[in-house]
C-alpha cells in the first residue's frame, strides 16, 4: 500500500515504539525507509525458525500486517497467537469509501466479529454518539503510480529475493499488458456504460445490481465456495434466468480495479445468450456504484463492500459466500432463486447497531492514496494501538507487509 507502512514506522518510533520491519520482495525495500529493515529471502519452509528468530531476539509484543490470506502471512498469524503477541490486521474499509480495517488476529471471513444481530444491538446503546464524519481524498493516479513503482522494485529484484512468489496467479507482466488494455479501450467502455444507462433511465427499468469483484482475491478463493469469478457469474445467470421477474434486468458491474486480463463483458454475454436472457442483461464497464446501487432493487454479492453501501441506501442484499456484514436482519438469509422475487430488505436499526459497532471496534477514518488520507490513517491507528500497548522500554513492533496491488473487493 504504498508509503502507509513507512509513514506508521515514522510515526510510532516518534511516539517512543520501537519498530521493526520485514520485507519480502524488492517494493517491500523501496517503500520502507527507516532502521531495522530486515530482509527475508528464504523459502517457505525456512519463513516459521526465521520469524520465530526475529520475535525472539528482538522481544516483538506486537506485529502488523495488511491482509491475512497470504500464504506468509497466515503462518505468521498462527505462529503470533500461539506466542501471546498480539497481531494488527489492516484490510481495505468494511465500509468504503473513507475508512480501512483494522482488527486482532484477523479479518473478513477471520474476524473475531460475532453474526448474532441481538448482539450489535446490545452493543450499540452503549457507544457514544458517532463523530461527524467528512470525505477523505484518495488518487487513483497516485495509487496506479505507487503499485508500477512497487512490481517495478519487485521484478529488478528477484535475483536477491529469489525465493519470493507473488501470491497472485498472473506474472506483474501480464497484468501489465491488460491495465494497457483497458486504457486502450477506456473511451469505447465508456461510450457503452453511458448508452446502457440512458436505455435504463429512459425506460424505467428495474434491476438487479451484481458487482464483480477481484478473481485472484482472498475474499473469492478463502472466503466463498467459488475459485474464482466465472463460476460465480455462471450460477448467478442461470439463478436469474430460471427464478427472476420476467420485467427485472440484471446489471453486472465490472470492478474498478480489474486487470482486465479476463474479459468479463464477453463471458457474461456468451452465458447471457446461451440462457436466453441475452436482452435483459447488462454488462457495465465504467459507472458510480453508488448511484447504481442507490436505485438497484436488491444487489447480489459474493462478499464485496458493496454489499454495505447497499445497506446504508436500505437496499436488499444477500451473499453467496462469507461477509462480515452477512447477518439475519441485515441480509436476506433466503435462497438466491427466492430473491430476484422478494428480496428481503434490511431492517433499519440493526444496520445502523451494526455500523456503529464496525467503526468503533475495527474501523479507522483516512485512506492510502492521499496525503490528507494517509495522515488520518496513522494517528487513527496510533490511537487504537496505544489502547492496548503504551509506549514503554520492550514494547517493539514488528511491521510486515506483503504488497502494493489491491486486496480488497468493490
Amino acid at each position: 500500500m504504498g508509503p502507509f507502512f513507512h509513514e506508521i514506522g515514522k510515526a510510532f518510533r516518534k511516539a517512543g515504539y520501537e519498530v521493526y520491519k520485514i520485507n519480502f520482495n524488492g517494493g517491500d525495500q523501496l517503500f520502507w525507509r527507516l532502521p531495522h529493515g530486515i530482509d527475508f529471502t528464504g523459502s517457505m519452509d525456512e519463513w516459521p525458525a526465521f520469524l520465530v528468530d526475529v520475535l525472539t531476539r528482538h522481544g516483538i509484543t506486537d506485529v502488523m500486517l495488511f491482509g491475512d490470506c497470504r500464504p506468509l502471512h497466515r503462518k505468521a498469524t498462527a505462529l503470533c497467537i500461539e506466542r501471546n503477541i498480539r497481531v494488527y490486521v489492516f484490510e481495505e474499509g468494511y465500509i468504503r469509501p473513507d475508512w480501512v480495517t483494522l482488527e486482532l488476529d484477523g479479518v473478513n471471513g477471520h474476524s473475531s466479529l460475532p453474526r448474532n444481530p441481538e448482539w450489535y444491538r446490545q452493543q450499540a446503546v452503549l457507544l457514544p454518539p458517532l463523530p461527524p464524519h467528512h470525505q477523505v481524498p484518495s488518487s487513483f493516479r497516485r495509487r496506479a503510480l505507487e503499485a508500477v513503482a512497487y512490481n517495478a522494485a519487485d521484478l529488478l529484484t528477484r535475483w536477491y529475493f529469489k525465493n519470493w512468489h507473488d501470491y497472485r496467479p498472473w506474472h506483474p507482466w501480464k497484468e501489465g499488458i491488460g491495465w494497457l488494455k483497458r486504457l486502450y479501450r477506456r473511451d469505447a467502455a465508456q461510450a457503452r456504460t453511458e448508452r446502457i444507462l440512458k436505455e435504463v433511465e429512459d425506460n424505467g427499468i428495474s434491476y438487479m445490481l451484481f458487482p464483480l469483484q477481484l478473481d485472484a482475491d482472498a475474499q473469492i478463493r478463502l472466503h466463498s465456495d467459488f475459485d474464482g469469478m466465472e463460476g460465480a457469474i455462471r450460477i448467478v445467470l442461470n439463478s436469474f434466468a430460471r427464478n427472476a421477474p420476467e420485467d427485472l434486468f440484471l446489471l453486472v458491474k465490472e470492478l474498478p480495479l480489474d486487470n482486465g486480463v479476463k474479459d468479463w463483458r464477453k463471458l457474461v454475454y456468451t452465458v447471457a445468450r446461451q440462457l436466453g436472457i441475452a436482452n435483459r442483461v447488462r454488462y457495465l464497464e465504467t459507472g458510480d456504484i453508488a448511484q447504481l446501487v442507490r436505485v438497484a432493487k436488491g444487489v447480489v454479492t459474493i462478499n464485496s463492500t458493496t454489499g454495505t453501501l447497499a445497506l446504508i441506501c436500505n437496499v436488499p442484499v444477500i451473499t453467496l459466500g462469507q461477509a462480515i456484514y452477512d447477518i439475519p436482519d441485515i441480509t436476506d438469509q433466503g435462497s438466491l432463486d427466492h430473491f430476484w422475487g422478494a428480496p428481503t430488505p434490511p431492517d433499519p436499526a440493526t444496520f445502523e447497531a451494526f455500523r456503529r459497532v464496525l467503526i468503533d471496534r475495527c474501523l479507522i477514518e483516512g485512506g492510502f492514496f492521499s496525503p490528507e488520507g494517509l495522515a488520518l490513517l496513522v494517528q487513527g491507528t496510533l490511537r487504537r494501538i496505544q489502547r492496548t500497548t503504551p509506549p514503554q522500554d520492550g514494547k517493539v513492533f514488528t511491521i510486515s507487509h506483503l504488497d502494493a496491488q489491491p486486496h480488497s473487493t468493490h
